[in-house]
């Protein structure tokens, strides 16, 4: 799906004339997400975003389906892994002719609320802001959407990037939108567990203008693949606080 009217390049930014916004993308890993992802689909504002790309992850279920039908791009992650399945959306976009202005990622779960997406894009259309967080510390939170590793984590990972980067995050939310300039820059590498405290690293590293907006976050759809297992939880942890020693 992409939006009318004439292009125009503002600061590496490409906007649309018609509606005086840049070009969304809109990424959603997705792994096992048949019961989720029609929903996620359908709450989008369409007329906010180019194109909707899903990524695949190897699912064994009926996504790819699901997001085909309801008008998704998808695109195959061939590793499993939450930044192969970025990272396959991201090559994607690299392709294509005509770049977006920005990048948003979501997850493909239900938690996040896709309505909130004009939220989020909001200060970088502004001019003021380069990466703009969802924070779901800051915004309404349902009872049981986060357990409680998952906070206690949140809370670890954001006060060491706060002692040693200098930079104020609540939140490793996966609800975000960055200018596709300076992801570029960025040049993403995890490929698993590191990838949204990759980006937060990096950003604060190159003193990018971070911001966080504060977001609604309910209870997934589903069984999550990472909180929802010990082992998961504790290779999740680990490699967040690797990735926050690794670029010091």
């Amino acid at each position: 799906m992409s939006i009318p009217g004439h292009r125009f390049l503002v600061l590496g930014i490409t906007f649309a004339i018609m509606e005086n916004r840049p070009l969304i993308d809109l990424v959603i890993p997705a792994f096992n997400e048949e019961n989720a992802i029609g929903n996620v689909l359908r709450d989008i504002p369409k007329d906010w975003v180019s194109e909707i790309v899903v990524c695949n992850n190897l699912s064994t279920d009926d996504t790819a389906r699901v997001a085909s039908t309801a008008g998704a791009t998808v695109v195959d992650a061939p590793v499993k892994g939450y930044g192969n399945a970025c990272l396959s959306g991201l090559e994607y976009i690299s392709r294509k002719g005509e770049k977006p202005g920005i990048v948003v990622f979501m997850d493909a779960d239900y938690s996040d609320h896709p309505d909130e997406l004009p939220k989020l894009v909001k200060p970088i259309i502004d001019g003021s802001h380069d990466l703009v967080i969802g924070s779901r510390s800051l915004g309404e939170m349902e009872r049981g959407a986060m357990t409680v590793q998952q906070v206690f984590g949140n809370w670890l990972a954001t006060n060491l990037i706060r002692i040693f980067y200098g930079y104020r995050f609540t939140d490793l939310g996966p609800f975000r939108a960055i200018r596709y300039d300076k992801l570029l820059e960025l040049d993403m590498q995890d490929r698993t567990y590191g990838w949204t405290v990759e980006m937060q690293v990096k950003a604060a590293k190159n003193q990018f203008r971070c911001i966080e907006v504060p977001v609604k976050y309910r209870k997934r759809i589903g069984f999550s693949k990472i909180s929802g297992t010990i082992k998961g939880t504790i290779l999740a942890g680990q490699k967040i606080i690797w990735t926050i020693f690794k670029y010091l």
